[in-house]
C-alpha cells in the first residue's frame, strides 16, 4: 500500500513539473508574441555619423520611404528604429545595438548591419534570438561564403559579395585598362582587407605585379603612403568606406606627380565627396534613374526628400526593406495575426520574391547561399564634371 501511495505521489509530482514546464514555455511564447495590428519595429543598424555617415543617411531616407509607401499596402504599421555604428568605433556599437534590439519584442527584424564589420560583430546575437538581419550593403565574402563564415544563417543580403566585386574590378583592370602594376591599400578592417585580398588574387593569377600597403582606419593624411606608390603603377586600389579619403588620396597622387589612378570599391561611391576625374568606382547598384519601371518610385522619393539626388546606396536599402516587409506579412498570415516569435519572420525571408525589383528584373535569393541570385557589380569612371559614367 505504501509503495502504491509513493508511486502515485511520484507520478503526480512528475505531471505537475511537466505542466509547470509547459506553462512556462507557453508563458514565454505569449510574452514574446506581438500583434500584427500593433506598430512593429525594424531596427536599422548603419553608420549615421563619422566618415561613412553619408552611407547610412542616404540609406535611411530610402528605408523610411519604403515603409511609408509599402507597409500600408501590406496592412502593416511599421517604423524604422535607427542605430548608429560609426566605422571608426569598431565592433562595439554594433554589439550593443544587437543586445538592445533583441531585448525589444516589438523589433521583429533588422535592416543591416550596413557594414561587414558590424555584421561579423553582431550576427551571432541575432541568430541566437532567431532574428533576421538583411543588409543592403555589407559585401565581405566570408559573411555568406566559404569556411569559416563570419555571419550566421540568420544573415542575408540583397547585394552581391566581394567574391563577385573583387574579380569584376580586377578583370576590368586587366582586360580593359591593361594594367601592369597595381597598388592595393587596405585599412585594417574586414571590408577593405577582404576586398583587397579578392582583387589581388585575380591580379596575381593574371601576372600583374602588385604592391600591398596597409593603413589604420583612422588615417586622414595619406601623403606618406602616396610616396610608396611606384612611379610606374597604373592603379591604386582604394577600398575605403570614407569617400572623402579617396578624394584626398587622388589629390595627393597628383601633388606628388604620380600617374596612377584611384580605383575605389563600393564604399567610396559618393559623387558629392569622391569626384577626382579619371578615377574609377565599382558598385553593386546601377544608376536606377535609367530604369523606366522605377520612375514612379524615384519621383515619390524625391518629393519626400526635396533637394536630394539619387545615389547608389539608397535603392538597395529600399529593396532590403521591401524584402523584410514581405517576410513580416507572410509570417503574420502564417501566425494568424500574432507573431509568436522573431524566428517566424526569419523563416519567411528567404522565400520572398520581388517582381519589378528596384535594381531591375526580379529579386530572389540564391538556393546556394544567403546572397541574391544572379547579382552583379558595375564599374563607373568619374568624368571631368564629377559625374559617374557607367563603363563596365
Amino acid at each position: 500500500m505504501k509503495k502504491g501511495v509513493a508511486l502515485l505521489l511520484a507520478l503526480t509530482a512528475t505531471a505537475l513539473v511537466a505542466a509547470s514546464a509547459q506553462g512556462g514555455r507557453d508563458a514565454s511564447a505569449s510574452a514574446s508574441a506581438v500583434s500584427c495590428k500593433s506598430t512593429l519595429k525594424i531596427g536599422f543598424v548603419t553608420p549615421l555619423t563619422g566618415g561613412a555617415g553619408f552611407l547610412g543617411t542616404e540609406q535611411m531616407t530610402w528605408a523610411q520611404y519604403a515603409v511609408k509607401t509599402l507597409a500600408p499596402k501590406l496592412g502593416l504599421k511599421v517604423v524604422i528604429v535607427p542605430g548608429d555604428t560609426p566605422v571608426e568605433q569598431g565592433p562595439t556599437p554594433a554589439q550593443a545595438l544587437a543586445q538592445k534590439f533583441v531585448a525589444d519584442k516589438s523589433v521583429v527584424a533588422i535592416l543591416g548591419p550596413s557594414t561587414s564589420g558590424a555584421v561579423a560583430a553582431s550576427s551571432d546575437t541575432y541568430f541566437q534570438a532567431g532574428m533576421a538581419h538583411v543588409s543592403p550593403s555589407a559585401t565581405r565574402t566570408s559573411l555568406t561564403v566559404g569556411q569559416p563564415r563570419e555571419a550566421t544563417a540568420a544573415f542575408l543580403r540583397v547585394v552581391p559579395g566581394d567574391y563577385i566585386q573583387g574579380p569584376t574590378d580586377a578583370n576590368y583592370m586587366i582586360k580593359t585598362l591593361k594594367v601592369k602594376k597595381v597598388v592595393l591599400l587596405d585599412f585594417q578592417e574586414p571590408y577593405s582587407v577582404g576586398l583587397s585580398d579578392s582583387v589581388e588574387g585575380v591580379l596575381k593569377k593574371a601576372g600583374v605585379a602588385t604592391v600591398r600597403l596597409s593603413a589604420p582606419n583612422t588615417t586622414t593624411d595619406y601623403s606618406a603612403y602616396v610616396t610608396k606608390v611606384p612611379a610606374d603603377a597604373d592603379i591604386v586600389f582604394f577600398p575605403t568606406q570614407k569617400p572623402p579619403d579617396a578624394q584626398t588620396f587622388a589629390q595627393q597622387l597628383l601633388e606628388q606627380g604620380k600617374k596612377a589612378k584611384v580605383f575605389g570599391g563600393d564604399g567610396s561611391n559618393d559623387a558629392s565627396a569622391f569626384k577626382a576625374a579619371g578615377s574609377y568606382v565599382s558598385n553593386f547598384a546601377p544608376d536606377i534613374t535609367g530604369i523606366k519601371a522605377d520612375a514612379g518610385i524615384i519621383a515619390g522619393w524625391k518629393k519626400a526628400n526635396p533637394g536630394k539626388s539619387v545615389g547608389s546606396f539608397g535603392p538597395p536599402s529600399y529593396g532590403a526593406t521591401q524584402v523584410l516587409l514581405n517576410a513580416i506579412k507572410q509570417a503574420c498570415v502564417a501566425d494568424h495575426g500574432v507573431l509568436k516569435a522573431k524566428k517566424d519572420v526569419l523563416r519567411k525571408v528567404k522565400q520572398v520574391v520581388i517582381k519589378n525589383w528596384i535594381l531591375g528584373g526580379t529579386f530572389k535569393f540564391s538556393t546556394k547561399s544567403n546572397d541574391p541570385l544572379n547579382a552583379k557589380f558595375y564599374i563607373f569612371q568619374i568624368q571631368s564634371n564629377g559625374t559617374y559614367k557607367l563603363v563596365g
